[in-house]
């Protein structure tokens, strides 16, 4: 699938910010299945690019002058082929697989999720259908509901509050994986779909002996295919969000994020 992609983020702040700093990761990885054809990234500065130890395509964007707004304008196509019951090809890996067997403070495996995911998983996770199961099995225990957690919710929060978005279904599910001793990342992207709250979409990626990475859509109980375009991969929502950044100064900040995935007409 060719997808068009507009991603749109505005900040506002109530009083001048002196200095800021800002990661971004708002450029799509080329991988075997995953080609970029166009992309280009607008913002009020000079961007400096690398490329971050999980493979990553980083801009830096340093502002050293007042301001009391920035926006982030990101248009281009990508090219996504298919995947077989969601399983990766080749791509840029510069971390050893059990690097992402690693907790961190926002996928945590405390005694409660341990329980759930033997509850669920009593034989542990060896096959694609185990990691559909553990993904039906947080879609039924964790509702998706907006505005109900935010970017600091750890999982086991997730876990027992019952509700979330698609990064808590992410966080929850990697600390289920981990605490099995599974390899696991989180994905941040896009995703083609007909419902508008999920076109900024997060999932993830589990490593299977003899498989090797399959990636897989918790929020909607599926393997990623083409509708899904990978950004960036991490440990966490912290490693592998769109945008992260500190400031000196601004006040209270407001962000306005406008997001539009649609398929090209083939010709």
């Amino acid at each position: 699938m060719k997808q068009i992609i507009t991603h749109v983020t505005h900040y506002r702040y109530t009083a001048p910010v002196n200095y800021s700093i800002q990661t971004l990761r708002l450029t799509p990885r080329d991988d075997e299945h995953q080609r970029v054809l166009r992309w280009n990234i607008e913002a009020p500065g000079d961007l400096e690019k690398q490329v971050d130890a999980y493979g990553n395509i980083t801009h830096t964007l340093t502002l050293n002058r007042p301001h009391s707004d920035i926006e982030l304008r990101v248009t281009g196509q990508v090219l996504v082929a298919p995947l077989t019951r969601g399983v990766l090809g080749g791509e840029d890996s510069r971390l050893p697989v059990h690097a992402y067997c690693v907790q961190t403070p926002l996928t945590q495996a405390d005694d409660t999720i341990l329980a759930f995911v033997r509850d669920v998983l009593p034989q542990g996770m060896t096959s694609s259908d185990d990691i559909l199961a553990l993904a039906a099995a947080i879609h039924e225990r964790v509702a998706y509901e907006p505005g109900t957690t935010d970017v600091t919710t750890a999982a086991d929060q997730v876990l027992a509050m019952g509700h979330g978005v698609c990064q808590d279904h992410a966080h929850l599910f990697l600390a289920c994986v981990r605490g099995m001793n599974v390899p696991a990342r989180y994905v941040s992207g896009y995703l083609y779909t007909t419902a508008e709250h999920a076109a900024s979409h997060a999932w993830v990626d589990v490593w299977l002996s003899g498989i090797g990475w399959t990636s897989v859509d918790i929020t909607n109980r599926q393997f990623a295919s083409e509708c899904h375009c990978r950004l960036a991969v991490g440990r966490d929502y912290d490693s592998a969000s769109p945008v992260r950044g500190v400031r000196s100064g601004g006040g209270d900040e407001t962000m306005e994020i406008s997001v539009q995935v649609q398929e090209a007409v083939q010709q």
